[in-house]
This record gives C-alpha cells, sequence and structure tokens, in this order.
C-alpha cells in the first residue's frame, strides 16, 4: 500500500500549485448565518480552474512526476471534475492524457475535458468496469494512472483547499464537505486537524449513494450498486483504500442529503450569494440548511466542491 500523507506532504503540495492553481475565495452571507446559527465561512472551490477542486490534486500529482513519467502519458477515469482537472493539468506541463468517463457524463464537462486536450473514452457505468478499461489501456500504452482520489498525491493536492481556508480564518469548530472516493474528505482531515485537532470533520453523500456512511459504520469498506442521484460527482460505490484509512483515523462523520435538498441549496447560493453550483458542489451547504449537521453557536468552514453545470441544466435544477 502507498504511503499515507501527512501535513508535511500537504504543505509540499501548496508550493507545488502556488501560482498555478487559484487561491478560491472565502465567502459569508448573513442569511446562511442566521439560518444555521453559526459562524460559516464558505470556501469556493467552485471558482478553481476547471471549476472544481480537482484540479488542485490533479496538477500537484502531474507535477511530481519524473520527466521519463511524463513522456510515457497518463491514464485518468472520471465522471467529470478530475477528468477535466488531469486534462487542463496535462495541457500546462505537457504530457499526454487519455481520459476514461461514463457514457453519460454531462456533456459539458465531456465536452471540456476535450477542449483541454485529452483524448475521451466512453464507457457504460454500471455496465462495464472504468479501472479495466484504463487498465487495459495502461498496458497497450505504457501510460501511468492518475486515480481520481487514492493516490497520496492526489489526496495531499486536495488538503491543500482546507490549508487555505485554515491560514484565512484560523482555528474552526467543524469542517463541512462533499464525499465521494475520500479525496477531499482525508486531505482536509489532515489539514484541519494540524491547525484544529479537536474539530469535527464532516463528509456529505447523496442519500442514495451512502457507500461512505455505510462503511465508517461497518468499520470496513462497503461497496454499493451505481447511486441514482443528480449529483454525478458523488456516484462512488466504495470508499478508497486510503481515503478510508485516513478519514477512520481521523474520526469523520457522515450525513446525507436528498438530491431535492441538493436543489435548495443550489437555488439558495444563486439567490443569496449569486453564485453557480453543481449538485456535488452544493452537498455541504445543504446539510447546514436542513439542519443535518448542527452547527449551532461554532464557528464552521465548508467547501463548495464545484461550479460545473450547463445553464439549461441549472435552470431546471432551481426552477
Amino acid at each position: 500500500m502507498a504511503l499515507l500523507p501527512g501535513i508535511d506532504e500537504v504543505r509540499a503540495a501548496a508550493r507545488r500549485i502556488e501560482g498555478v492553481a487559484h487561491r478560491t475565495p472565502v465567502l459569508h452571507s448573513r442569511t446562511l448565518d442566521a439560518r444555521v446559527g453559526a459562524r460559516v465561512h464558505v470556501k469556493c472551490e467552485n471558482f478553481q480552474r476547471v471549476g472544481a477542486f480537482k484540479f488542485r490534486g490533479a496538477y500537484n500529482a502531474l507535477a511530481s512526476l519524473s520527466p521519463e513519467e511524463r513522456a510515457r502519458g497518463v491514464v485518468a477515469y472520471s465522471s467529470g471534475n478530475h477528468a477535466q482537472g488531469v486534462a487542463l493539468a496535462a495541457a500546462l506541463l505537457g504530457i499526454e492524457a487519455t481520459i476514461v468517463m461514463p457514457h453519460d457524463a454531462p456533456a459539458s464537462k465531456r465536452d471540456a475535458t476535450r477542449g483541454y486536450g485529452a483524448r475521451v473514452v466512453e464507457y457504460r457505468r454500471g455496465e462495464e468496469d472504468r479501472e479495466a478499461i484504463a487498465a487495459e489501456i495502461v498496458a497497450r500504452s505504457g501510460a501511468l494512472t492518475i486515480a481520481p482520489y487514492d493516490d497520496p498525491r492526489i489526496i495531499a493536492g486536495a488538503g491543500t483547499a482546507a490549508l487555505e481556508l485554515g491560514d484565512e480564518v484560523g482555528a474552526l469548530d467543524a469542517l463541512v464537505l462533499a464525499v465521494g472516493g475520500g479525496g477531499l474528505l482525508s486531505g482536509s482531515a489532515i489539514a484541519l486537524h494540524d491547525r484544529s485537532p479537536d474539530a469535527a470533520l464532516w463528509g456529505v453523500e447523496p442519500e442514495a449513494g451512502n457507500d461512505f456512511q455505510r462503511s465508517l459504520a461497518a468499520g470496513e469498506r462497503v461497496s454499493i450498486p451505481v447511486p441514482q442521484t443528480i449529483a454525478d460527482g458523488l456516484q462512488t460505490t466504495s470508499p478508497g483504500k486510503l481515503t478510508f484509512e485516513i478519514a477512520r483515523a481521523h474520526g469523520a462523520r457522515i450525513a446525507t442529503v436528498s438530491d431535492d435538498d441538493l436543489r435548495a441549496a443550489m437555488r439558495f447560493a444563486c439567490e443569496r450569494m449569486k453564485i453557480v453550483l453543481e449538485p456535488s458542489g452544493a452537498a455541504a451547504l445543504a446539510a447546514l440548511l436542513v439542519g443535518r449537521i448542527d452547527v449551532a453557536g461554532k464557528n464552521v468552514g465548508i467547501i463548495l466542491t464545484g461550479g460545473n453545470i450547463d445553464a439549461a441544466r441549472f435552470a431546471a435544477a432551481i426552477s
């Protein structure tokens, strides 16, 4: 098993992405604070390059490769945001990239991935194994696999968002963020507990896709069928091996939200904060708005993980 990253790796990732990744803003909403009875610091990764936090880990992973490794090219599998992150990072670093994406991924994410110069290979979610397809490409081409979350470099890069948040607002009582495979959750755990060792760490999943919640309750990784949810970025079926180990060691807790909760959070963000979120990106906000997590009287950080959604789908979601 790969070595688990620590705070030194997160700080090294921060240095590696500095000047390339955006240092995203932290916003505040008086209405949000009043609704939940807390001081909420909103880290807006929807303003990150490629529109999601995923660029942080992707660039850190690719920038860590040796010249010989870069020459081999990379392969990644993703429903969209990791795909775009790897595609852009590869373009910036002069690396050939092939991305395995589900056929039902949002067209805007698929088109953006191609627009960054990557080759896209589509597969049918639930019928074909994306990892097996990626492995076949690797065996044929000699390229390197860049996993979406279960990679120490991806985890460390993702943790830089929480590191920046802590640098800006200081110690927190709690941090809330969306969780799919767990890269952001585990990376944030490392950064959060270095500064705020007693802070609560919450991941938020769709009710239909609570594989991380079930896994933590069981004390081992649990697999579920592909969840049916509007949060396409959170349609994971099992936590990563590394991410699960880190999250469990840091006492992560999980809350769940419905698709209607996600739509309401997207609407709130648009109307009250003037920002556009994709369903996955609104998960942490949704959990606070519907009271899944009690943060009354606390100093809380949340991470809005992405804003990649086309106008028609966004309008339908918030109408």
